[in-house]
């Protein structure tokens, strides 16, 4: 599998990142391997904080987050997916499927051996994060779900994500910074949006940030959707505690989190929440009351 390294120098005047970076190399299920970069954060013999990123953001969404997490003890891992961030990025389109971000993500949680974990998952970051649950449920201890979902195509996914999706495939020039910055709220310094856009110095690197509106499951017979089903089927029957906590202003997940609160167990009787002045990207615009709200969830057992 070819794939392209965003060279360190895209990476050099990032604002308010100061983190450490960190490397795993994982089989790309071809034969070869790809490096994944994660940043870990505070105390390693803490239990860990797994924060999954989705479209098309990468580990830098995280950034304001992060300190009220190690501030409270807590140890922050926050992996950039395949395509994305600092990882490695496949050059063809075709090299992107669902089921090899379940792999990817899958051969790298192995070899950290993460335990205990509180997912913070949002976006792409849900429908990838959901099924390491699933395949992994007894190293989770609880879910934090933000403006996120897990289709399996028997249900509409709603114009608003079919407007984004036809829009994804269309416009020429597929500005990573821009995007970030129509799903917030509170809107972006041209600062941030040189971060959302530095892992792309060309389009060359977008293959798989054009790729991901595509491998949502909208259909019943999408490729995705039977291992989507089988997950739900895990789901449904898992005790760990779930807590949701959506932004009031997006349209594209708006009423998901009932879904979750349905038929999740664990999210019965959790305080959820819907978070006023957050867009879909709500990590930028309310990160840390996000954070906040995650550490008592954790504080409360």
């Amino acid at each position: 599998m070819k794939a392209l390294r965003t060279p360190d120098e895209c990476f050099a005047t990032l604002a308010d990142y100061p983190f450490a970076p960190q490397y795993t190399m994982i089989d790309d299920t071809e034969g070869g391997s790809l490096r994944l970069h994660h940043i870990d954060e505070g105390p390693r013999e803490a239990a860990p904080i797994l924060c999954l990123h989705g479209e098309p953001s990468w580990s830098y969404l995280y950034r304001k987050m992060i300190p009220v997490f190690t501030e409270a003890g807590h140890r922050v891992v926050a992996p950039d997916l395949i395509g994305f961030g600092k990882s490695d990025k496949p050059v063809e389109r075709s090299d992107y499927t669902y089921q090899r971000h379940v792999d990817w993500m899958s051969d790298w949680l192995v070899q950290m051996d993460l335990r205990a974990i509180t997912l913070v998952c949002q976006d792409w970051g849900g429908l990838i994060g959901l099924r390491l649950v699933a395949d992994f449920p007894e190293r989770f201890a609880r879910i934090v779900m933000a403006n996120t979902a897990l289709p399996t195509g028997d249900q509409p996914m709603g114009e608003a994500f079919e407007a984004w999706r036809a829009y994804s495939q269309t416009v020429p020039d597929f500005n990573a910074g821009r995007i970030v910055y129509g799903g917030t709220s509170q809107k972006l310094s041209q600062a941030e949006i040189d971060a959302y856009n530095a892992p792309y110095p060309d389009d060359r690197f977008k293959a798989g940030a054009r790729q991901f509106p595509t491998l949502v499951p909208s259909t019943p017979d999408d490729p995705a959707a039977p291992a989507n089903r089988a997950a739900w089927a895990v789901l449904r029957g898992l005790e760990i505690p779930v807590l949701t906590a959506f932004g009031a202003d997006d349209k594209i997940m708006a009423g998901t989190d009932r879904v979750f609160q349905r038929q999740m167990p664990g999210a019965a009787g959790q305080p959820h929440v819907v978070l006023p002045g957050a867009g879909h990207f709500l990590q930028e615009d309310v990160g840390p009351e996000l954070a906040a709200l995650t550490n008592a969830f954790i504080a409360g057992g």
